[in-house]
């Protein structure tokens, strides 16, 4: 069974940029497609990246879509999300996800396998 860990969350300014990481272990990244989610306290969770096990297809939620990039090094089992021109409503924890279907899916029931989540604050 797959084990992923997130860091790199934290605090920044508005229009500030911070990279996020997940590593894996137990499993190789390359067996799965990956996304990213994120979720404030008293909503739900929401999609906001994916990744293709290559890397080769990425999706992004239109609330990120120019200003976050996901990316991925299966040598390293490791899943990045770079966080540009950062505002305020992207506050939340951020969780990575894998998904063994490969599907490229905005449907979180779909992703098997998920971390415990990284803080992210953007102060105004």
């Amino acid at each position: 069974q797959v084990q992923l860990v997130e860091s790199g969350g934290g605090l920044v300014q508005a229009g500030g940029s911070l990279r996020l990481s997940c590593a894996a272990s137990g499993g190789f990244l390359s067996s799965y497609t990956m996304g990213w989610f994120r979720q404030v306290p008293g909503k739900e969770r929401e999609f906001v990246t994916a990744i293709s096990w290559s890397g080769e297809s990425t999706r992004y939620s239109d609330s990120v879509k120019g200003r976050f990039t996901i990316s991925r090094d299966n040598a390293k089992n490791t899943v990045y999300l770079q966080m540009n021109s950062l505002k305020p409503e992207d506050t939340a924890v951020y969780f990575c996800a894998a998904d063994k279907l490969r599907l490229l899916t905005t449907i979180e029931k779909y992703y098997d396998y998920w971390g415990q989540g990284t803080q992210v604050t953007v102060s105004s």
